[in-house]
């Protein structure tokens, strides 16, 4: 008895269309995406002295300058608690989302020869920038978590112990929000080229208006307060100092406006990636 032999046929076309989006392709690379997670990581801390050791000395000397500027020459308050588990948590927090925006933005003019020879969803990339600064805050969380154990031994601080759940929830925001704004800003920069020479000036002045430094509760009452809190970044450096330092403001208004934001910002992002990237090797 003959066996009938299934045929598979691929159907190649141009796509030309602003929405014309396949994101079902990224499933069917999660290997490449992970794969260029592993490269990504690797190639950052490769031929350096004390390779990813930099990731936990570079936010614990951060957080030590911060202690000493703003908490102890400057006097900001920190609403009562250890000054070093203050700003330790905020920087953590804050170079995650910062380092989903710098990195992400470069996407086009770091990849273009690669992207030049063969091609794959170029959203993966991006992507496995996230999931790389993902990796880096990990481990930037446990040396945190290490501080915040001894603390709460003391008594220093009452943590929502409950909140802890909601975690993986902010640091999924984050990396959306800074994937959003970077291939926003990696699109852009293919025509306009200085775009690349403001982002990291730009993100340093975003920290100052995000409460990374200062608690929210200094500027109540002030005009800068709701400027401060419809910054898409603020809701969740406040919430996850609630959850782990028992301090900061958890607003459901300011929440829903900000995750409005984010999918704004993931959407447009996405359709102006995907239009790009047709054309991007006639620009770079």
């Amino acid at each position: 008895m003959e066996q009938k032999t299934k045929q598979y046929h691929t159907h190649l076309k141009a796509k030309n269309g602003w929405f014309d989006i396949n994101l079902g392709e990224l499933w069917q690379y999660r290997d490449l995406i992970w794969l260029f997670t592993k490269r990504k990581f690797i190639l950052i801390y490769k031929q350096t002295i004390l390779g990813p050791a930099w990731i936990v000395l570079q936010p614990l000397m951060t957080t030590l300058i911060y202690t000493l500027v703003f908490g102890n020459i400057a006097n900001i308050s920190t609403d009562g608690i250890p000054q070093i588990l203050f700003y330790m948590g905020g920087t953590a927090i804050w170079n995650f989302f910062s380092t989903c925006l710098n990195q992400t933005s470069l996407t086009f003019t770091s990849n273009s020869r690669v992207f030049g020879k063969v091609y794959f969803p170029r959203l993966t990339s991006p992507i496995s920038t996230v999931l790389s600064s993902a990796i880096d805050f990990l481990v930037q969380f446990v040396m945190f978590m290490l501080f915040w154990i001894y603390f709460v031994a003391k008594g220093a601080i009452t943590p929502n112990y409950l909140g802890i759940l909601l975690l993986p929830l902010i640091v999924l925001y984050l990396g959306l929000l800074g994937l959003g704004f970077g291939i926003i800003i990696s699109s852009l920069t293919t025509k306009y080229r200085d775009l690349s020479l403001l982002v990291t000036f730009g993100v340093q002045l975003w920290m100052y208006i995000t409460p990374v430094v200062y608690p929210t509760s200094t500027l109540e009452g002030s005009v800068f307060y709701k400027l401060i809190m419809l910054n898409p970044a603020t809701c969740a450096v406040e919430t996850f100092r609630w959850i782990f330092l028992g301090v900061g403001e958890v607003n459901p208004l300011y929440w829903a406006i900000s995750v409005a934001v984010m999918l704004v910002t993931v959407t447009v992002g996405i359709v102006i990636f995907s239009r790009v990237e047709k054309t991007f090797m006639d620009t770079v």
